[in-house]
């Protein structure tokens, strides 16, 4: 090649006087030097987290815990989110928010979000999106926006979904709480595609410890002490299949269905104490009556105890269908019309055995269910490469029911005293949308404006309560600006306005009696909660770090939140649209890839909130906060060692605090036969005496204290085995549906709290 070039060279400057002229070379002699390069290394991180305008999304699938993780334990990641000790969510340090799955509403998450996301494995879930900013498209319920997890699909690339074939993963656990085990399939042949997964977890917790002091303005004091047990069997699964009739229209069906059961037995001990207990009846073992069955007033002063089991058992099942016509074959020019359906009974028996001494026993039963049908229209069409308008409409039909009887039974003739409430609230939501976006450059917005109204009626078959009717109207707005001054940047601002529609459990008058002198019920005269949101957002991404910062500011003047108050010497808590509430947070997630082998993640956020109500003539206000700091090292043989520290601050209700919680959660993990075959051990344990994690809250009104006390017993050590057979280039092809229902109820803090202290 040395000598060939000065050859060419000379024949080419020879030529360059006149075109005509013409060089003949019989021959070139071409010499090759031999140069060894040795190998080249590239390494750069994978963006785990990508932050928009408008929401920002966790890459679960390309972190190495979400093979040994659940679902919950990946939400303590992901920025925005906090997961505090009693496994209680919230989003910007708000509960209101709403949980998808493939962008469906799974009405058992709206209910035990915590209960079902600790059960299911992180490796079933491809990314979680937070999504701050929903837009028009949109329902408008959530008062901090939808979090929606997207689940895992086999396989990858364009390419692959024209594969025939059938792939899947085993998997199963085995802990020292509980076992479960897990199948996924997906597949195609030709035109059609199936995909699904089948999941069965079983847990037992034991030695959960609760303790309750409270003090009333008489000089009064009530304590209740409690270890329980729980077992909780969880089972979901679902099928999906779609069709191409041709290239410009496609059929899709899915069907799932999620069980959870929870079984709760303990021994409580209560006492009481009275200011001058002379002034009581004198205590008669084998007369004596302990409670009012009508109030729950205790009416003599004792220390007791009594045998006590509670089940719930709560069944989803959801089914979907969608058409979708393309126009083009790029396929942004399309029509699809949905239909959801959801159908979730529930059950909780409660009873309460007495000893000899007292005159009766106590029965509760509660079955609220829900028949909820959706039907939609979603039309959208590009104006230009970089403009496009989006139109639809919805129509929501909600049945709730609720029926509940409360029993006492009497020792000595085992008579029984009973009282019933039979509910029914019909909620009807008929809705309509516009957003338009635009890309121009390297800035881009989101405009929509959406309108929704709501037709109720409720209705009392059994039991006080007086039918009422209401119907309203709300105007929806939503905006989002982006802008991207380089490719690995993005900055980002956005307003919307958000609705909490009060659900089954906020709007139930059934009267819940299993606490001693203590009574809860609903309201069924609530109002919708309205909720203002502004944000702004930063996010930088390179090879080796990447950052991300929001910044949100939310206030509502009539949020909905439980409240205390003492009357007819038993305390009494409901709900009421009493609190002006406001809320600045600020969030940061940072992840380096140090060494080609070692990265860390930090991800936290702290918020100032402040509460107020003059109904209930209350005002608290104070810092919050949540942190995790994470270590992801490769170490010889290819073993991977993840370590988390994760601690919270104090957080604080309308009419009191609870504290924060410190914690320690690692694994090990080994990929063998090509990555099929994959074993992992993790270990979760709190950093306080005994490895357990300790709460503490306080509540107070103007006649009343209230202290709680939760030791959680969370150690923990899991095996997880999974094991991919098939085609792993094979992926179901991915069907868009619009259903995307957010109109689910609210949960209040109390029963986090009582699932979670049960449960743990």
């Amino acid at each position: 090649m040395k000598k060939a070039i000065p050859l060419l060279l000379c024949a080419l400057w020879l030529s360059a006087p006149t075109a005509m002229a013409q060089v003949n070379i019989d021959s070139l002699e071409a010499v090759y030097d031999s140069l060894e390069l040795k190998g080249v290394t590239v390494t750069a991180a994978k963006p785990m987290v990508k932050m928009e305008a408008d929401k920002m999304s966790y890459d679960v699938s390309a972190d190495t815990d979400a093979r040994s993780a659940t679902v919950l334990d990946m939400l303590r990641k992901v920025p925005m989110v906090t997961v505090d000790g009693q496994d209680n969510i919230t989003v910007n340090g708000s509960s209101s928010f709403k949980i998808y799955v493939d962008g469906k509403p799974n009405p058992m998450l709206s209910q035990n979000a915590s209960q079902v996301l600790k059960m299911m494995p992180a490796s079933a879930i491809q990314k979680i999106e937070v999504i701050t900013n929903p837009g028009a498209r949109y329902d408008a319920e959530g008062a901090v926006g939808v979090l929606n997890l997207v689940t895992a699909k086999q396989g990858g690339g364009a390419g692959a979904q024209s594969m025939n074939g059938l792939t899947g993963t085993l998997r199963g656990t085995l802990s020292t709480k509980g076992y479960g085990g897990g199948a996924f399939f997906s597949g195609q042949q030709d035109k059609l595609s199936l995909s699904g997964n089948m999941l069965y977890q079983y847990q037992r917790m034991k030695d959960t410890e609760v303790s309750i002091e409270r003090e009333s303005a008489d000089g009064s004091l009530m304590r209740y002490e409690q270890k329980s047990t729980q077992r909780v069997p969880f089972t979901m699964g679902s099928l999906n299949i779609g069709y191409d009739l041709d290239s410009l229209n496609t059929l899709s069906a899915s069907v799932s269905l999620t069980a959870f059961r929870a079984k709760v037995s303990d021994r409580p001990l209560v006492t009481m104490e009275f200011p001058n207990p002379s002034a009581s009846q004198p205590l008669n073992p084998s007369t004596s009556q302990l409670l009012n069955p009508s109030t729950s007033q205790l009416l003599n002063p004792s220390t007791y105890s009594y045998d006590m089991a509670t089940r719930l058992r709560n069944t989803s099942v959801t089914a979907s269908a969608d058409w979708q016509h393309f126009f083009s074959a790029d396929r942004r020019h399309y029509l699809i019309f949905s239909y959801l359906m959801s159908y979730s009974p529930q059950k909780q028996t409660t009873e309460q055995l007495y000893d000899d001494y007292q005159s009766y026993d106590f029965f509760s039963e509660n079955k609220p269910k829900s028949l909820e049908q959706t039907l939609q229209v979603d039309y959208t069409r590009p104006l230009s490469d970089s403009h496009t308008l989006s139109l639809g409409g919805k129509y929501i039909m909600r049945d709730n029911r609720s029926w509940a009887e409360d029993r006492f039974v009497q020792h000595a003739d085992q008579q029984s005293q009973s009282s019933f409430v039979e509910y029914q609230h019909d909620n009807d939501i008929a809705a309509a949308y516009a957003e338009y976006e635009a890309r121009m450059g390297i800035v881009g917005a989101k405009a929509g404006l959406r309108y929704e109204h709501t037709f109720q009626k409720v209705r009392y078959l059994q039991g006080a309560g007086s039918d009422f009717s209401n119907d309203y109207g709300n105007l929806v707005p939503s905006f989002s600006l982006s802008l991207s001054p380089k490719p690995t940047q993005n900055i980002g601002l956005t307003y919307n306005m958000r609705l909490s529609r009060p659900g089954i459990t906020y709007l139930n008058p059934y009267v819940d009696r299993t606490l001693p002198s203590i009574i809860s019920y609903g309201n069924s005269h609530l109002d919708v909660e309205k909720t203002h949101n502004i944000g702004a957002s930063y996010s930088s991404f390179s090879q080796k770090f990447m950052l991300n910062i929001a910044l949100h500011q939310i206030f509502s003047n009539n949020q909905i939140s439980q409240y205390s108050f003492f009357a007819d010497d038993v305390l009494q808590q409901t709900y009421g649209n009493v609190v002006k509430m406001r809320n600045t947070s600020l969030t940061a997630f940072a992840n380096w890839l140090v060494a080609k082998n070692t990265r860390l993640m930090l991800n936290g956020g702290i918020n100032y909130i402040d509460l107020r109500s003059k109904e209930v003539d209350a005002r608290n206000h104070g810092w919050q906060g949540n942190f995790l700091a994470g270590l992801q090292q490769t170490l010889p043989w290819n073993l991977q060692l993840s370590a988390n520290v994760i601690a919270s601050m104090k957080t604080y209700t309308l009419q009191g605090w609870s504290t924060g919680f410190q914690g320690l959660v690692g694994s090990l993990s080994k990929s063998l036969l090509n990555d099929r075959l994959n074993i992992s051990l993790s270990a979760i344990t709190g950093l306080e005496k005994g490895g357990d994690i300790h709460i503490d809250s306080y509540s107070a009104g103007r006649d009343f204290v209230h202290r709680q006390n939760i030791s959680v017993p969370i150690s923990q050590v899991q095996l997880v085995v999974s094991y991919t057979f098939g085609n792993t280039g094979i992926k179901a092809k991915e069907h868009k549906t619009r259903i995307e229902n957010d109109f689910l109820e609210k949960k209040s803090e109390q029963e986090q709290i009582s699932n979670t202290s049960s449960s743990m």
